[in-house]
Formats: structure tokens, sequence, C-alpha cells
């Protein structure tokens, strides 16, 4: 289940980066929340939490 979810997370990060045309204007909020996230998520399961 956390390997699904970290993975979820990983992808959600890649394709929230400002790189295509219609997210340019977004800036790095989207990609930095999703960032976080898999960080919270990733000690978590280090941690023995998940």
């Amino acid at each position: 289940m956390a390997a699904v979810l970290i993975i979820v997370l990983v992808v959600l990060t890649v394709a929230a980066l400002p790189t295509w045309g219609y997210s340019e204007r977004w800036g790095y909020g989207p990609g930095g929340v999703a960032a976080v996230l898999l960080v919270i998520v990733a000690a978590l399961t280090l941690a023995g939490y998940i």
C-alpha cells in the first residue's frame, strides 16, 4: 500500500512541474506541494507508521 502511494506521489510531482505549456503559469506550487507530500509519506513509511 505504501509503495503504491509513493509511486502515485512521484508521478504527481513530475506531472505538476511547469514544463508543459498549459502549466507554465502555475509556477512550482503544485510540484512543491506534491514533493512535500512525497517526503512526508516516505518518512512515515520508513518510520513504520504506514
